[in-house]
């Protein structure tokens, strides 16, 4: 009987502290509970996916700002200059002049071009992997309202453009090679996203529900029927595909305007996933917010940087086409050196890096987005013992260049061989030098008598079997120039100390 009422009491326990941590949908008590997974933190890089019907327009269309959409149904007034015009003005001529008149050529007439036909998502998978991916994140929804998945919503992927469950594919791609999956949806505001398109359609229509005609395009965040229609979206793709990584890139339904519909679904995901693993969250949720808790979700910070370490594990997403949908035209104004240096200083910061690839229409990766990738793997390949599974330590790092903490405001100046950074694992001190060194480095951070406590035993340069020649006075640590650096935009040296 004893032993009975100990197994009775220990299940009781269990079952409590598994109930205990089911989450409320609240922000309170998501915030108390969400927890980041180690898979998330120790990968430090991920791969996200812009595909979709844009890609499949002319790619030497001028630039759309990555809402094709959005922008082809704004004709420019009758006599305004060629000049004068702005970029959905521009957009708008120029499609006409392509494809012909909007009231016969829509945006919906662009899915049949969508045809994927060279898309080999376990070949691409396999290629972010070897460049040191450990994640993916396709996107699942655009602002179009168009799904790249096999959906109750008509305008899908599996019945129109490619006619594949693109979602279903990446996913076994990633479960075949050891990548966790990711699902990105920017649904939200599509009714505004379409604003424009509206005086264009008819009733009856199959186009009718791709351009969200039965929901009010400004006031659509407190209506109820299109915020139950997006939780209801957002929660097949949960259901159907299962997530590792859940990232809404748009509003959501507000607890006061839309029922709380946003903050059920984030709680659902997770107390969903702490369901399945017995109380053990094994699931990311992301968003843009900056007004929200941080501890309830990890922050996107899209395109921006931080200046100091994060408390909380937040991510640095980036485009590398120049323009999140491919486009031909399309530049990306950060080099691959400066995007190497950025990746490091966000994750001595407590980042994890989501580099952005645009397919082009047939499902292929640009050339030019290739060698972003394959230089950052390149480092990655000598340099990840100080990368992967890392931390920040006490300081990020040194140098001149200012990074301003925010979004919309990544970094794209050169660094230069006084900018380092730090990471920190199994009690080695990891130091990034973000540009190729000319002469002798000087790290001032690891003076003796510093923030570095006990005496420096070794120095050594990851990727080179060099003796490397060191000192250490209150001055800071000398790293004498080594004979022969290693190919690449950024060193790293191995500290040990006692």
């Amino acid at each position: 009987m004893k032993h009975i009422a100990t197994i009775t009491l220990v299940v009781g326990l269990l079952v409590g502290t598994t109930l205990a941590k089911e989450i409320e949908p609240n922000w309170e008590s998501l915030a108390e509970n969400y927890e980041v997974p180690e898979w998330f933190v120790d990968g430090k890089l991920g791969v996200w996916f812009h595909w979709g019907i844009p890609s499949a327009a002319d790619e030497n269309r001028p630039n759309d700002g990555s809402h094709y959409g959005r922008r082809m149904y704004s004709p420019p007034p009758e006599g305004k200059e060629k000049g004068k015009l702005d970029m959905s003005e521009t957009l708008t001529k120029w499609h006409i002049e392509r494809y012909g008149p909007i009231e016969e050529f829509g945006y919906e007439d662009l899915v049949p071009l969508f045809k994927g036909e060279k898309w080999d998502p376990e070949g691409i998978v396999k290629f972010v992997k070897e460049n040191g991916a450990r994640f993916i994140m396709p996107v699942a929804t655009h602002h179009d309202n168009f799904d790249m998945y096999d959906s109750f919503h008509p305008w899908n992927s599996l019945k129109m453009g490619p006619k594949r469950d693109t979602l279903k594919e990446w996913k076994a791609a990633a479960t075949k090679h050891g990548l966790k999956f990711g699902v990105s949806t920017h649904l939200y505001w599509s009714p505004r996203f379409f604003a424009d398109a509206r005086k264009y359609q008819k009733p009856g229509t199959p186009e009718w529900s791709l351009f969200n005609m039965d929901y009010d395009h400004e006031g659509y965040a407190t209506q109820d029927s299109w915020n139950e229609h997006w939780y209801a979206r957002c929660w097949e793709v949960i259901e159907k595909y299962d997530p590792d990584m859940f990232n809404n890139d748009s509003p959501y339904p507000k607890v006061g305007k839309g029922k709380g519909l946003g903050i059920k679904l984030f709680t659902d995901y997770v107390n969903r996933d702490l369901k399945e693993n017995d109380g053990k969250q094994s699931v990311v949720l992301s968003f843009k917010d900056g007004n929200a808790n941080r501890e309830a979700f990890t922050y996107n910070l899209e395109r921006g940087s931080s200046g100091e370490i994060q408390t909380e594990p937040w991510m640095w997403a980036t485009d590398l086409s120049g323009g999140w949908f491919y486009r031909a035209t399309a530049v990306n104004r950060m080099s691959i050196p400066v995007m190497v240096g950025n990746a490091i200083d966000a994750i001595s910061k407590n980042g994890v890096v989501m580099l952005n690839v645009a397919l082009k229409g047939d499902g292929t990766i640009p050339d030019n987005q290739a060698a972003y990738l394959t230089t950052f793997g390149d480092f990655l390949k000598i340099n990840g013992e100080g990368i992967y599974g890392s931390r920040p330590w006490k300081t990020y790092g040194e140098g001149p260049l200012e990074i301003k903490t925010g979004r919309q405001g990544e970094n794209k100046k050169n660094y230069s061989q006084a900018d380092i950074r730090f990471t920190t694992k199994d009690g080695n001190l990891y130091a990034f030098v973000l540009a190729e060194p000319t002469e002798d480095i000087i790290v001032k951070t690891l003076a003796s008598g510093g923030v570095l406590e006990g005496k420096i035993t070794s120095v050594s340069l990851m990727g080179s079997e060099e003796d490397i020649k060191w000192d250490r006075s209150d001055k800071g640590l000398s790293i004498r120039l080594p004979k022969d650096l290693p190919d690449g935009p950024v060193i790293g040296f191995k500290i040990t100390k006692s």
